[in-house]
């Protein structure tokens, strides 16, 4: 395994919907663009319905029976983390551990998605949409990529957008790109991870979110979920 780590240090700008940005044609659109965002980096020192619930069981199943039979697949090749459960979609070749006590619930035009039972907020949730695109590469320069996600994608207008670290590691000839950020709006602010990914035609986005307050004392298993995200063939 090669990684990676890239600190983004530009000032703290303002992003305009009027900014020309080809490759957000195949990135996962809001419902609507922000139009006055703010973004701000810092250096960091490392950066559906009954049928889908039917499938989901069978999924969570044959991750567990995947495990047992095919140990080098994907996630399963590693160490699995204490107090994590492998979740492993083989139709939609990805995969990724969340803490054994989450449970899963619907996060809307989401792939997966699961929570913690009592601090919901804290949460993860993979969605994919189709690409042209061979490799997250082929988007352009990564700091711009990860820039219009934060800004355009997870931020909602009127938050200021901080993004705290990035890093990029490459595993198994797929490569993936992990970006920390904060959201703060007036009376409330969140810290998320998110990676992302290219394979089998489709660009991928794993993001893991908590509560600002909290996330000193969650940072470092939330980062296990970011960093175990991988695609497989399909």
């Amino acid at each position: 395994m090669a990684a990676s780590s890239l600190s983004l240090s530009w000032a703290s700008t303002t992003i305009s919907n009027k900014l020309n940005v080809p490759h957000l044609n195949e990135a996962l659109q809001p419902t609507s663009l922000p139009t006055n965002n703010t973004l701000k980096c810092m250096r960091g020192t490392t950066i559906i319905e009954e049928s889908h619930h039917n499938r989901r069981a069978l999924l969570l199943g044959f991750g567990a029976l995947t495990a047992t039979l095919f140990p080098s697949t994907s996630v399963l090749a590693q160490e699995k983390p204490k107090n994590y459960v492998a979740f492993v979609d083989t139709e939609d070749g990805y995969s990724y551990y969340y803490p054994s006590d989450w449970r899963e619930f619907d996060f809307l035009a989401h792939d997966s998605a699961f929570k913690d039972r009592y601090m919901q907020l804290h949460n993860v949730r993979v969605r994919f949409i189709p690409t042209k695109k061979q490799d997250i590469h082929d988007l352009g320069s990564m700091d711009q990529v990860i820039t219009d996600l934060v800004t355009k994608v997870y931020s909602s207008p009127n938050q200021e957008a901080t993004i705290l670290n990035m890093e990029e590691r490459s595993e198994g000839g797929k490569n993936y790109c992990t970006v920390e950020f904060r959201l703060e709006s007036r009376n409330f602010a969140v810290c998320s991870f998110a990676t992302i990914a290219i394979a089998n035609g489709r660009y991928y986005t794993m993001i893991v979110v908590a509560n600002d307050r909290r996330w000193k004392k969650f940072r470092n298993q939330l980062k296990v979920i970011a960093d175990s995200f991988k695609v497989m063939d399909i």
